[in-house]
């Protein structure tokens, strides 16, 4: 279903990241979210305080062009109401409805099929060392240990293994990532490395999580959007329905 300008006066502010008014999105089994305004800045990290559920995933999803809305306006990247132009503007990781990780795959088998994807179809790509590794993943990992490229990915720390999935969704270092579930890592001290490292990579892109636990004192976030009572669980069958 198009998406429905319900406000004709509105306009997103300049500098803007997400501009929305009453956003809607309803799944196959009922109201997932909305009616929803929503502002975001560009530049740095901004985090949806909100419960993990399916209308969270579901929002997370709409904001970078992966999910189309039932109604109200929504601008993104300064691309009004046209999902694909933000689908292509933008990546996104650590969603499993997206890039779950099978358990057989290994840290080498992962970082060469995107290598592969990421060149041309004339060009052979080998199978990757630790060398490999170290060029896609060290600018998202910083100082945290690089997994062994022989690894099984399902094995690794969930830290190892949500930075490795970021790694692999950014290679294209597009304007605008993001990133599910922050609070998928229970361990606070973990939680925080993540979070820092999303702070470094929104240095030279805007990046949008989410995260139903407090943030940590001090975090250099740019933009905290409470939602807590705004998003409920959702329709559990809204991932049934991707545009």
């Amino acid at each position: 279903m198009p998406v429905t300008d319900t406000r004709e006066s509105w306009a997103p502010a300049p500098g803007s990241l997400v501009s929305a008014r009453s956003i809607e999105l309803h799944g196959p089994w009922g109201h997932v979210f909305g009616p929803l305004d929503l502002d975001i800045d560009e530049g740095g990290v901004s985090v949806l305080a909100a419960p993990a559920g399916a209308a969270r995933t579901a929002l997370l999803m709409s904001l970078c062009g992966r999910m189309r809305l039932t109604a109200g306006s929504l601008t993104v990247l300064g691309f009004e109401n046209k999902p694909r132009k933000v689908f292509a503007n933008s990546a996104i990781a650590c969603l499993n409805e997206l890039d779950e990780v099978p358990p057989s795959v290994t840290v080498q088998d992962l970082v060469t099929e995107q290598k592969r994807w990421d060149s041309p179809w004339y060009r052979f790509v080998p199978r990757v060392d630790e060398h490999g590794v170290a060029e896609m993943c060290e600018e998202v990992f910083g100082d945290v240990e690089l997994p062994h490229v022989r690894a099984f990915v399902d094995d690794l720390p969930e830290l190892q293994q949500m930075l490795l999935r970021i790694a692999v969704a950014n290679t294209r270092r597009p304007p605008l990532l993001v990133v599910g579930r922050l609070d998928r890592i229970a361990d606070d001290v973990e939680r925080r490395v993540l979070l820092d490292r999303l702070i470094a990579l929104g240095e030279a892109q805007s990046v949008i999580t989410a995260d139903v636990n407090p943030l940590p004192p001090g975090a250099a976030v740019h933009t905290l959007v409470e939602m807590h009572d705004l998003l409920g669980p959702g329709d559990v069958g809204v991932m049934t329905e991707m545009g």
